[in-house]
């Protein structure tokens, strides 16, 4: 499979899924984003104390903080950026993460969750090194289309034979 039409199967299944799924894969995929071993990478002078602690909260709080705190928090992250152009990349995929869920759980947007779903599948690339031409050659690359495919269409993956 292509880089293309795994793009376009994540972007079909978050357009068909029932609004339970779609939250619940939102969920478990901004979790999976903010984790904190994403943010041992980041040096001292990518972030204030501040903004620094506000992030950690955001990420331990996914997914029950609510919109309002997260924009707070967001808005504290934001402001607390001293990194010009070099923020680490685990800090980066966090701070986008939560602000794709942010506007998520503003306006229940399914495109962002279409984000978060490419975000994750960028972060997996990253540990291995996806051929594009042939996205789900790894195994760790076809286990996270299969959580997404589980996630947001799961009548579908048991009568696929794929465990939910």
């Amino acid at each position: 499979m292509k880089y293309s039409e795994l793009e376009a199967d994540i972007l079909r299944l978050i357009v068909a899924a029932d609004e339970a799924d779609a939250r619940a894969f939102g969920e478990e995929t901004v979790t999976r984003l903010v984790r904190p071993e994403l943010l041992h990478g980041a040096a001292e002078d990518d972030l204030t104390d501040e903004a620094r602690a506000a992030l950690t909260t955001a990420c331990a709080r996914v997914p029950a903080i609510g919109a309002a705190e997260l924009h707070d928090a967001l808005a504290t992250i934001y402001n607390g950026i001293l990194a010009d152009d070099d923020l680490d990349a685990g800090v980066l995929t966090a701070i986008r993460a939560l602000a794709h869920w942010h506007s998520y759980l503003e306006g229940n947007r399914r495109g962002e969750l279409y984000e978060l779903a490419i975000r994750s599948v960028e972060e997996v690339d990253h540990q291995v090194s996806a051929d594009l031409d042939d996205i789900l050659a790894t195994p760790e690359m076809a286990a996270e289309r299969a959580r997404i495919r589980r996630l947001l269409a799961p009548d579908s993956s048991r009568e696929h034979g794929t465990t939910p």
